[in-house]
């Protein structure tokens, strides 16, 4: 929310409820601060469910939509994930080496 002055935005698995079949680029990702894009995975509230299925869900959409593709001119791609995590769908971005680097 900070980097979009505050405003929540919908949530990947939201929008593709909502669009159902044709989801673009421009339905998922907003311009935020200072020329960033953002993308809202989805978290459920606290020790329900898993939040891991919806970033897999979104690094997926996001892929096949082209988001990480060289013409989008991407210097670098950040995950904001909770640090309890429960499940292990966090770990999928690394498993498949979507991530050069990791911080905690």
């Amino acid at each position: 929310r900070l980097l979009l002055g505050g405003l929540a935005q919908r949530s990947v698995p939201d929008t593709l409820r909502e669009e159902e079949e044709e989801v673009e680029l421009e339905d998922v990702r907003e311009p935020g601060f200072g020329n960033s894009l953002c993308v809202e995975s989805w978290g459920p509230e606290p020790g329900v469910g898993c939040a891991g299925r919806g970033i897999i869900t979104s690094i997926n959409l996001l892929e096949s939509l082209g988001a990480y593709e060289e013409h989008q001119k991407l210097d670098y791609v950040f995950y904001d994930v909770l640090g309890d995590v429960v499940c292990g769908g966090f770990a999928m971005p690394i498993r498949e080496g979507k991530a050069e680097e990791i911080y905690i």
